[in-house]
């Protein structure tokens, strides 16, 4: 590959990651402020998180669905980036009216709830199409790196996070999403040059691959990526805070909860060199079972800094799993379905953090007789999730041998 080659190939990880972040940025401040907004036109403060679950639901039908409708739009060069500016200035319009709509009082609840399923249906658009720019039009060889780096847009935003949550907790709800809508717009919409250009650079032969039917191991990769992202929400969600809270001030967690997004963000690159050479079922499978150790680590870490080692290798465990998941689902769909596939784990993503939602709003983790499976479960789904993973890779690879 030509130098020019591959600053063109991390130009578009690069726009891929800006996107990630600038989304993930979004949807925290929609966490932020939906309690206040929610407020201000008279829905009760216990109906947010079945607000946030609808949120979950929709994102778990409309990512998948996204994600078919990219693999065929994408046939015709251009219209991709057409379909995903259109939807995005839906979004984004819905979005940045919001905070005004509440401020309307109690009549505009109707049209607060519409705006809300609005902005969830149309968001999927920028989420799995933008990502089957890598399988469509990207060498095979370049694409867990190309995952790496749109991942860390996604970690980084979960790394500052917590700071921005104490920034704007006592700020007026317009500007932060007049700021993040007029910003995620421009960057939605410079997705159609994207398009443009990264087509222009491919092989040929990766422009229209021929469609087939998906087999048996898409979907065990989705239902192993539904553990796993349900780990990750019980473990990071859930637990973290309270095994913070055995060694630390409740102030000190904006300073330590980015330490399991620090790690997230440095393990994907070493990574993505692994999942190049051996595949991204097998660094899945590996890192679900060491991230099944790690949070073993957190459970008995006996002071703050092993817990704090043990986050961190927690995170970098996620990173190698979610990276080696988007690599993964490209390979996979590398037949005409790289956008349903990779739309697919993103469902899976959805429907975990629904799941932990529900745990959430039925109060599962203070039940006495349910608090030790909300701790250990995260154990249970990185272990067998990583163990069932590794198993299929062994067997594809003794297939490939044995086809060799």
């Amino acid at each position: 590959m030509t130098i020019e080659a591959d600053r063109a190939v991390n130009r578009t990880g690069v726009y891929l990651a800006v996107l990630q972040l600038v989304f993930t940025l979004g949807w925290t401040t929609y966490l932020i402020y939906l309690p206040k907004l929610c407020a201000e036109v008279g829905i009760a403060p216990t109906t947010v998180i079945l607000i946030l679950m609808l949120d979950q639901g929709i994102f778990t039908i409309t990512d998948t669905a996204m994600g078919m409708a990219a693999d065929r739009i994408s046939l015709l060069i251009g219209r991709l980036g057409v379909f995903v500016g259109v939807l995005a200035a839906i979004s984004c319009a819905a979005f940045v009216a919001l905070p005004y709509v509440a401020g309307s009082g109690p009549g505009a609840k109707a049209w607060l709830m519409a705006l809300i399923v609005i902005w969830a249906i149309t968001s999927s658009a920028l989420r799995a199409p933008p990502l089957t720019l890598l399988g469509k039009y990207r060498a095979q060889p370049s694409v867990p790196f190309l995952a790496a780096l749109a991942m860390l847009g996604y970690g980084i935003a979960g790394a500052v996070s917590p700071y921005l949550a104490v920034v704007l907790r006592n700020q007026d709800a317009r500007l932060p999403f007049v700021l993040s809508g007029a910003v995620l717009l421009l960057t939605a919409v410079a997705f159609s040059g994207i398009e443009r250009r990264v087509a222009e650079e491919a092989q040929p032969e990766r422009l229209a691959p021929p469609a087939k039917r998906l087999g048996a191991v898409p979907m065990f990769l989705i239902a192993s990526m539904v553990l796993l992202s349900l780990g990750y929400q019980l473990h990071f969600n859930i637990n973290s805070v309270p095994f913070y809270l055995h060694f630390a001030k409740p102030d000190s967690l904006q300073w330590l909860m980015p330490v399991f997004w620090i790690g997230f963000n440095i393990a994907m690159f070493p990574a993505s060199i692994v999942v190049k050479h051996r595949g991204g079922l097998i660094v899945m499978g590996a890192a679900g079972l060491l991230g099944a150790f790690a949070i073993v680590g957190a459970e008995i870490a006996g002071s703050l800094n092993a817990l704090i080692v043990a986050q961190f290798m927690a995170g970098a465990a996620w990173g190698c799993m979610l990276m080696s998941a988007v690599s993964a689902a490209l390979a996979i769909g590398e037949t005409g379905a790289e956008g349903k596939v990779t739309g697919l784990v993103f469902s899976a993503l959805a429907l975990a953090t629904f799941a932990r939602m529900a745990a959430v709003a039925g109060g599962l983790q203070k039940i006495p007789d349910y608090a030790p499976l909300v701790h250990w479960a995260p154990v249970a789904c990185w272990s067998v999730a990583g163990a069932g993973l590794l198993v299929i890779a062994a067997s594809r690879l003794q297939r490939g041998v044995k086809n060799a």
